[in-house]
């Protein structure tokens, strides 16, 4: 059994098509099929249902597990091999949260840069959700999130900014007078929403749930500057972090501070457990801590 037999059974076992596996893998068709059969072979046991939906048989499931292991530790051995013979060098694969931006991550990406000019850097902007799923599936080598796992999971953390959120306003709202706000006082307003596949939706959603409130919310955004252009256009209001608001150059916005209020933006980079990390991510990672980005 070879590895690229793996390789494409998980890939298969993945997309649950041969023809999908194929184009993804860049092989064709009748090379998967012939690999898959010869690992059932080799193994004595089916591994798909071939009906007119593939399925994993139970045999396939167990296989799968294993195969992943065997694919991880190989991607392992041969990562650090690669270290061994091309050191500061290589690439580095970052999921992060669009409400980041450059207010966060510029500084620590123009630090790393100016160490290590020799490695690419591919930033991959998403939720915080698809982020963790991406570490999980090996898609991306670390990812910046809106709230750590705080049960025990499968990644590897590193706290790194937690930035209290600002009410923005319109000039003429006539909150806008005021230097701070309650959550309370946000009862009637309109909000403009982080996605709800955005943790932050979540957190502002429990804050206002807490105060005796559920917030009506007119839209939802993933884009801090259409966030920030619904306010504008007084459709709404909207709570930034602090370092994204205190930036805002326009003359029709305000931030306001919430008194009563603990939602942050906590930011915190994550990377998978037991997985071996190269050199490049190793010194990203060390330099990825609060003061790197303040």
């Amino acid at each position: 059994m070879e590895i690229r037999h793996l390789e494409y059974f998980t890939e298969v076992a993945k997309q649950l098509s041969f023809t999908k596996a194929a184009s993804t893998l860049h092989v064709s068709q009748p090379s998967i099929s012939k690999s898959i059969k010869q690992i059932e072979n080799e193994l004595g046991v089916p591994l798909f249902y071939r009906s007119k939906q593939l399925e994993l048989t139970d045999a396939g499931k167990a296989v799968l597990v294993n195969a992943k292991k065997v694919l991880q530790s190989f991607d392992n051995m041969t990562a650090e091999l690669s270290d061994i013979t091309a050191i500061k060098k290589g690439e580095i694969k970052i999921g992060i949260p669009p409400i980041i931006g450059a207010a966060f991550f510029s500084k620590l990406i123009s630090q790393f840069k100016e160490l290590y000019p020799s490695v690419t850097i591919l930033l991959t902007e998403v939720g915080s959700k698809r982020i963790k799923q991406g570490v999980e599936d090996g898609s991306l080598d670390v990812g910046m999130v809106c709230n750590l796992p705080v049960r025990k999971t499968n990644f590897e953390t590193l706290p790194v900014i937690k930035d209290p959120l600002m009410l923005i306003v319109h000039v003429d709202h006539p909150i806008s007078k005021f230097s701070n706000v309650t959550i309370n006082e946000l009862q009637n307003e309109p909000f403009i929403m982080y996605r709800e596949d955005f943790t932050l939706h979540d957190r502002i959603i429990e804050a206002c749930d807490k105060h005796g409130f559920y917030p009506t919310i007119v839209c939802h955004s993933s884009q801090k500057d259409f966030m920030i252009e619904m306010v504008e256009a007084k459709l709404g209001i909207a709570l930034l972090p602090d370092k994204i608001a205190m930036s805002i150059q326009n003359p029709s916005i305000k931030a306001l501070h919430i008194t009563n209020s603990e939602v942050s933006l906590e930011l915190g980079l994550i990377w998978k457990k037991d997985k071996y990390l190269s050199f490049a991510v190793r010194e990203f990672i060390k330099l990825a801590k609060p003061e790197a980005i303040e």
